[in-house]
């Protein structure tokens, strides 16, 4: 019976980081979206005339910028959801080993919302630059 506790407690040690994978997808998503639309400006941009004004050339140097901001909040983001998961996957893991992972777990979690933080912050500053493109 003591076998079927340990395993529960480390189920539901196991949820809460699930439920943040959730929300690591749900805003990568958003992130995808956003540089998908980025891309398609770019083409449109790119190949829609053969006359290249500064007011184009500046809204494609924007948008390239902006496509490296996302690119970076995309790959940081999904850093962290791959951090989350070595977590999950070592929560279980130390139930099996012999020697304490503890520290481990607390020093992947710790990464995981540094990569988190930087790649929302990341992901801010694409949204204050897209604000450029309107004007009063």
């Amino acid at each position: 019976m003591g076998n079927f506790d340990e395993i529960s407690t480390v189920i539901q040690m196991a949820v809460a980081p699930a439920f943040l994978l959730t929300g690591l997808g749900a805003i990568l998503t958003v992130m995808s979206h956003r540089l998908a639309r980025i891309v398609d400006r770019f083409r449109v941009l790119k190949e829609g005339t053969n006359k290249k004004t500064s007011e184009i050339y500046n809204e494609l140097n924007s948008l390239l910028l902006r496509s490296k901001w996302t690119h970076w909040a995309i790959a940081l983001t999904t850093a962290s959801a791959l951090f989350i998961c070595l977590l999950i996957a070592m929560i279980f893991i130390a139930t099996e080993v012999t020697f304490e992972l503890d520290q481990y777990l607390t020093i992947l979690f710790i990464v995981a919302m540094s990569s988190l933080v930087l790649g929302l912050l990341c992901f801010l500053r694409e949204v204050s630059l897209s604000k450029s493109v309107i004007e009063l």
